[in-house]
């Protein structure tokens, strides 16, 4: 079938670094509440003028009108309403910044957009974490209506249901999530699968592109396919650096849309979709984007989006990394951990300042109802003080697990899950760790650019396997 690909000529747009004083507040134990202010340069500023591919009604309205019209989308699926601009003063943070302050009277769902404009949207369906965005991470949802608008939802996360009950009483799927550009955030897959069940139902596939936040990031190792599973569907890197419509493009012109569902990565080249891309304006893949809501419950600003690819590895261990807390994956820690082994020197450079030790207690919170070590007093570490221009310094940093690993005593296996191998796509960065962190004096700086160093040649092999694929500069 016909690939489709609707193609804008974004402006040359790029974000530079403030020089305003700023001081990081996230997430500040009480002991770190004297310390010196951080250093002028550590704000970033945003770009305002990009538009999701939402905001192109135009170039989509068209493919809509007179079908029966399946949306797939959550709270994400928002856009400046009309003539709206972002005021200045949020365009520049530090990150910390909670994404709920967003001012809500400048956004528009498209949901909401679509029905003024008589689209006949028959049903909804919804990814992780639901429509509106509120389920745990891999809580199963079940299948409603939309109390807002009265429309049915189908959940793909929990409901059970066939293929054709799935798939019935529409023509054409419209699907509209912001993605956070790392492998294991689930948004991806979910795309991916239902590209596929389109494709078997000869029913189009239009996407409405969003930024990629972390576009300027494209590291870590490769997933080997007998660790794929729902956090792990393509054969792509841990911040793989593309846009969702990127990857929709990529992987249907490849053959990919069985892979999510088959024990093989042999590709199915006649499994196409109809698919349509609807880019956004403005953007570039080291543009500075500010996402406007929670893509998820636990990434509540910036700062927790940017140390995703590095930090979330911890949920493949014994180590709490802030769920239940206001600051998830932007601290780590347990209660038989200490923060000796960065050994006085911090993982950024001599001028950024070393972590500092902090305490927290996870608690049953809406998004987080059971935590890891719930109610249990945690020493660990905040990485709230950290620029954010060094945050992805130095790519995906594994000195935070290595750091946490030394720190609870070096135990082996006893520190990790199944679930490592999952997050990471390799067995290789478990077994080096086990191997090297466990000698007396290991650096936990040193050692992550050693398994840094590892995938280079992977991630060079896939920046030109990608290139061909790619919608933006």
């Amino acid at each position: 079938m016909k690939s489709i690909l609707k193609v804008f000529l974004p402006l040359a747009m790029m974000a530079v670094f403030s020089l305003s004083a700023c001081r990081c507040s996230a997430g500040k134990s009480a002991s770190s509440a004297q310390r010196d202010p951080v250093k002028p340069d550590h704000l970033w500023s945003y770009d305002g003028t990009i538009q999701p591919g939402a905001a192109s009604i135009d170039e989509y309205l068209p493919l809509l009108q007179g079908k029966r019209v399946c949306l797939l989308s959550n709270q994400t699926g928002i856009m400046l309403k009309k003539g709206k601009e972002l005021p200045v003063e949020l365009l520049v943070s530090d990150g910390s910044d909670a994404m709920d302050k967003m001012p809500k009277n400048l956004y528009t769902h498209v949901l909401d957009t679509l029905l003024s404009l008589d689209v006949n949207i028959v049903c909804l369906m919804s990814p992780e974490h639901g429509f509106r965005g509120t389920a745990d991470a891999g809580e199963h949802v079940s299948s409603g209506v939309d109390l807002s608008t009265g429309i049915p939802i189908r959940s793909l996360y929990g409901a059970k249901m066939t293929d054709k009950e799935m798939m019935e009483g529409f023509d054409v799927m419209l699907f509209d999530l912001q993605d956070v550009g790392v492998r294991f955030y689930t948004y991806y897959v979910t795309m991916i699968r239902m590209m596929g069940k389109c494709a078997k139902f000869n029913i189009p596939f239009i996407v409405l592109d969003r930024p990629n936040p972390i576009g300027f990031l494209t590291d870590g190792p490769m997933l080997d396919r007998k660790f794929k599973s729902g956090v792990g569907g393509l054969p792509i890197p841990v911040a793989h650096g593309m846009t969702m419509g990127e990857l929709a493009y990529m992987a249907n012109e490849k053959g990919w849309l069985n892979f999510p569902s088959k024990d093989t990565w042999e590709p199915d080249p006649g499994l196409k979709c109809d698919l349509t891309v609807i880019k956004c304006r403005n953007y570039r893949r080291n543009s500075h984007y500010r996402l406007p809501v929670k893509p998820s419950p636990n990434l509540p600003n910036m700062r927790s989006v940017y140390l995703y690819p590095s930090t979330c590895y911890f949920e493949g261990t014994r180590i709490s990394l802030g769920r239940g807390t206001t600051v998830p994956f932007q601290i780590y820690g347990a209660p038989e951990m200490s923060t000796t082994s960065f050994q006085g020197r911090s993982p950024y450079g001599s001028d950024a300042r070393v972590p500092a030790e902090y305490k927290f207690t996870p608690r049953s919170i809406a998004g987080a109802k059971n935590p890891p070590l719930l109610d249990k007093e945690c020493t660990g570490v905040s990485l709230a003080d950290i620029p954010l221009n060094r945050i992805n310094d130095g790519k995906v940093n594994l000195t935070y697990i290595i750091d946490a690993y030394i720190g609870c005593g070096s135990k082996g296996n006893e520190f990790f899950t199944r679930m490592f191998e999952l997050e990471t796509g390799q067995e290789y960065v478990r077994k080096t760790i086990i191997e090297k962190a466990d000698n007396q004096g290991c650096n936990a700086g040193k050692l992550a650019k050693e398994l840094q160093e590892t995938w280079e040649k992977d991630i060079k092999t896939f920046k030109k396997e990608r290139s061909p694929y790619l919608l933006y500069k």
